[in-house]
């Protein structure tokens, strides 16, 4: 090999050594400091803060239990495998991921650590608890350097004041506070070094919305979708990362039969009689601003809207089933009269 050719071969980072990491650790938890953050089911952060009676608290239920758990595995031949390579979570393996792959908790962290002045302190009468999904744990060492732990929420670990009593001096009383949270002292996620490590594989794809096979069909179709169809987005954001922060577009893409059976041209046709509000740039690319207009395209290569020949009224197709075309009687195109 020609030396000159030395500058194109790039060096592959060396996998995150989880091993290490908890060693390190290990001699420095009583150092970290330790801040909280609630979540809701839109991933919206709150930040929260927490009484110096539960300094003593914290640690044990959030930390240490994971860092024993790797420091125990590394002497009995715990190993370290892909989610999406492997077939499922075993007391023998630990399971990663890239923090990239999982849209909700990449976008998640990103907002606590570039707009962290955004977020709002968490407000019962404000944001409701019933409606938070998780907790999550940022531990920071002296060098700045930090990691995340989440756990998720369920409404079976909350106390209501209005129905919950509480033992104190031998008898039942009323339950003063707005509400209490049991916190479960089982591991569950661990986020370090822009990879996340999953000790409880369900508990991680409901905190998270996340299902590799159902995501990566989705990846699937959206790649076609973007050989068949030219599209436009502002600056920061595409089509992929669009698709992961909307469920129920992407469960809607995955269930798309052929990608581009409705053409470019026709799709904006179709758009123009429902009298939507679709734009295009001068290159003729379909303008995607947002959600909605996501939203819109989706629907329109689905064919999902209609104009009763009834009351001329326009709808949206919330479900649809293929009917047999009727006999002697060819189908009609978009744009036909």
């Amino acid at each position: 090999m020609e030396k000159g050719n030395n500058t194109e071969i790039q060096e592959q980072a060396a996998p995150f050594d989880i091993f290490q990491w908890a060693n390190l650790t290990d001699g420095i938890k009583n150092e970290l400091d330790v801040e909280f953050f609630l979540f809701n089911k839109n991933f919206t952060p709150y930040t929260t803060s927490f009484a110096g009676e539960l300094n003593n608290q914290i640690k044990p239920l959030f930390l240490f239990d994971i860092i024993n758990f790797v420091n125990m595995g590394a002497g009995t031949g715990l190993s370290v495998r892909d989610y999406e390579m492997e077939g499922g979570a075993s007391k023998d393996v630990l399971l990663r991921t890239e923090l990239e792959k999982v849209g909700h908790a990449e976008t998640l962290i990103h907002l606590i650590e570039h707009q962290y002045s955004d977020i709002v302190e968490f407000s019962e009468s404000e944001h409701e608890f019933k409606r938070m999904k998780g907790i999550l744990a940022r531990f920071t060492d002296k060098d700045g350097k930090k990691f995340y732990i989440a756990k998720q929420i369920s409404q079976g670990q909350v106390l209501r004041g209005v129905t919950a009593w509480e033992f104190r001096d031998g008898k039942f009383g009323m339950f003063e506070p707005e509400f209490g949270l049991k916190i479960q002292p089982d591991n569950q996620v661990l986020i370090v070094d822009k990879e996340i490590f999953i000790f409880n594989q369900g508990k991680f794809e409901k905190l998270f919305n996340y299902d590799y096979k159902k995501q990566l069909l989705a990846d699937q179709k959206v790649a076609e979708i973007e050989q068949k169809y030219k599209l436009s987005f502002p600056d920061g954001l595409d089509l992929q990362s669009l698709v992961r922060e909307r469920r129920k577009t992407a469960n809607k893409i995955e269930k798309l039969d052929e990608i581009g059976e409705v053409p470019q041209d026709k799709v904006i046709e179709y758009a123009d009689e429902m009298q939507l509000e679709l734009m295009t740039d001068d290159n003729g690319a379909i303008i995607i601003m947002d959600g909605n207009d996501l939203d819109m395209f989706v629907n329109l290569i689905n064919e999902d809207y209609i104009v009763s020949e009834i009351t001329g009224r326009r709808y949206e197709i919330k479900s649809k089933k293929l009917l047999d075309e009727p006999e002697g009687e060819p189908p009609r195109m978009i744009g036909e009269k």
